[in-house]
């Protein structure tokens, strides 16, 4: 017998899956409790089938359930609950002592787990209501205190098993051939509990399905994922059996512990960014909680008219803390602890405790478009071209002229066409199918090609503010400090997921940035400089690089890496300070190659501080090996921004 095995009986479990109430949804389970799982499975001892099981780690409370004299329609009369993640399971034993026995073996299992609940709720969720509190959120936080050592019975409970001295429990007996569990389970019932093993999703945004293949999503719906196929595309199920692909950006985990799923918290938004959301909000009260400047920390944002003297709104930043556990709880104000920040931000909702005001109302996510996917659908990278509608020229670039259009008359597109001579075409398609592959909310998204004609069309994310150079300087004069270092920091993001994939930019600067509606720069054009035909990329020894944005190793011997970028990196980032001047403007290439083998650097612009400086020159190292990675310099540009080192709000 397993030495790690505690309990063995068969129980009867209720469906967590179906709505309906009825004896149907009632099956009987036999349940076996181990040191690190509860597990219920279908058939014969002999011969079970796993139906599903949570590990004791996952679990936050484990409690009788006071049933108030409701009916139950099964033979087990003596509910128990146990919490894990963002699920409920109700158990039914047949007796007081049975349930007293597991509920207290398992309170015993999870007493060291670090998300045990404060509060729980003692009667059924039943018809979209807790029976208890008459709450209509499946996730609100339960309305009476947990004691996780406290009397479940109200009477003296049996003793603890004393390890040890072989004085454990022995479970109760197996059941025998002759015990029938029923059979006759409906098969609807049964893909039911197969969902409790099954992995779901929720989706962030609606997804129309542009192929037959797709499946089509509507924001907040949950979807079985059957495959992930590769990083951007996975397959899944919706509630009425259809299946298809979806978009890997467009859908999060359902767990505890995952806040992309609330309302309330928004993924890649840095401080500068969040203050303009909430002064664009103007609400007193408006929060955003969003990713801290190191990995794995939140940070709540807060626009308040309070205690500024004037009346004048302020922003404040409040960092999310944790104690040291265990059990690890969180907190805004050290009187009031949580376990997980949902609470954390549900208590503040409704008590100031400490903050300048009230968490009052979420912004941010819910007025954010979808992003791009990695090509229209799974797979998909050959356009078919009679699919697209030109629309306005956009500009023309070294490649060719670039316009908006429309693919199927739905989506807007920017579509360059490729001019003869401008590139070794051959080569880019081979590298298009790779390059379709890389997506992340920084880069512009490649979405595929028309490479069966000429002249070859490359159909990208179309961009509404421009090139970034075009942007500094039209508007030069009008930028904050904070918003030229946050156009840093998304091209720095953008440069960490290229560094992160091996692929290696050649050609970074200003010019091959572009900016949004919602005023958020992407890097565009990576790799194509390796295809590029132009002589402004030549220099005197006749290679083809961009000579004002490239180091002494690509001077001297065309060595490319992650650590040239960096260098094009510091580049941009004086571009940007400069709102848009063209680095060593006074110097023809041949000069730029002398000046900075030499160690000539460019000056520190007005606008940067010395901190940011500092940065351009880190990168500007003459030894590649010692220049920081764009993962380091991503951390250094947040610390800049998160640290108050700008003027504060």
């Amino acid at each position: 017998m397993n030495a790690d095995l505690l309990l063995q009986e068969t129980l009867i479990k209720r469906s967590q899956q179906k709505k309906r109430t009825s004896p149907l949804n009632y099956k009987e389970r036999v349940f076996v409790l181990t040191k690190t799982r509860l597990t219920y499975y279908e058939g014969k001892p002999e011969k079970k089938f796993k139906r599903g099981y949570v590990e004791l780690s996952r679990i936050k409370c484990v409690e009788i359930v006071k049933n108030g004299g409701g009916i139950i329609p099964c033979r087990n009369k003596y509910p128990f609950q146990v919490v894990y993640d963002t699920n409920t399971l109700y158990v039914f034993a047949p007796s007081q002592r049975s349930r007293t026995l597991w509920v207290l073996m398992l309170k015993n299992e999870i007493q060291n787990n670090a998300g045990v609940l404060m509060k729980f709720h003692p009667q059924f969720w039943l018809e979209g209501l807790w029976l208890c509190c008459r709450q209509a959120e499946k996730q609100a936080m339960g309305c009476e205190e947990y004691n996780l050592f406290g009397d479940i019975t109200r009477k003296p409970l049996p003793p603890l098993p004393v390890e040890g001295n072989n004085r454990r429990h022995r479970p109760p007996p197996i059941p025998q051939d002759g015990d029938d569990i029923d059979d006759d389970d409906d098969d609807d019932d049964d893909e039911e509990e197969d969902k409790e093993e099954e992995e779901v999703v929720v989706a962030l945004y609606d997804f129309p399905g542009l192929e037959p293949h797709d499946l089509k999503l509507v924001r907040g719906g949950e979807y079985v994922l059957l495959e992930r196929c590769d990083a951007n595309w996975y397959k899944a199920r919706n509630e009425y059996g259809e299946e298809g692909y979806i978009p890997s950006n467009y859908v999060t985990e359902k767990r505890s512990g995952n806040l992309v799923q609330y309302a309330w918290f928004s993924k890649d938004v840095n401080r500068n960014m969040a203050e303009e959301l909430l002064r664009k909000e103007d609400k007193e009260g408006a929060f955003i909680v969003r990713d801290s400047s190191h990995p794995s920390t939140y940070t709540v944002s807060l626009y308040t008219k309070a205690g500024s003297g004037e009346g004048r709104p302020i922003i404040k930043h409040y960092h999310i803390k944790q104690t040291r556990g265990p059990p690890r709880q969180y907190y805004l104000a050290e009187k009031h602890l949580f376990n997980s920040i949902p609470e954390l931000i549900e208590y503040h909702k409704h008590n100031g405790a400490g903050l300048a005001a009230r968490l009052r109302y979420p912004v941010g996510k819910q007025d954010k478009s979808a992003p791009s996917t990695a090509g229209f659908s799974y797979e998909m990278w050959e356009i078919n071209p009679s699919e697209l509608t030109f629309m306005k020229e956009l500009g023309s670039g070294q490649y060719g002229q670039v316009r908006l259009g429309m693919w199927r008359a739905q989506h807007k597109v920017a579509i360059k066409a490729i001019k003869e001579g401008a590139m070794y075409e051959e080569d880019f398609i081979e590298e298009a199918r790779l390059m379709m592959k890389l997506s992340h909310p920084k880069l512009v998204q490649l979405y595929g090609v028309c490479s069966q004609q000429r002249p070859i069309y490359i159909v990208t994310e179309f961009m509404q503010q421009g090139c970034l150079v075009n942007f500094l300087r039209q508007r030069r004069g009008s930028f904050s400090l904070g918003s030229l270092l946050s156009m840093c920091l998304d091209v720095c993001e953008g440069m960490e997921y290229l560094e992160a994939n091996s692929y290696i930019h050649r050609d970074l600067a200003a010019r091959n940035c572009l900016v949004n509606d919602a005023l958020v720069v992407k890097v565009s054009d990576f790799g194509m400089a390796r295809y590029v035909l132009d002589n402004q990329y030549t220099s005197t020894k006749g290679a083809k690089f961009p000579v004002k944005w490239s180091p002494p190793e690509v001077f001297n011997y065309c060595k490319f890496s992650s650590k040239s970028d960096v260098w094009s990196f510091g580049v941009l980032m004086w571009e940007v300070f400069t709102e848009g001047q063209m680095p060593f403007d006074q110097s023809p290439n041949h000069e730029v190659v002398t000046m900075v083998t030499s160690g000539h650097r460019l000056y520190k612009p007005k606008m940067a501080t010395p901190a940011l400086y500092d940065i351009m020159q880190l990168c500007w190292n003459n030894r590649p090996e010692e220049r920081p990675s764009f993962s380091q310099l991503c951390l250094m540009l947040s610390d800049v921004l998160e640290d108050d080192i700008l003027p504060s709000t």
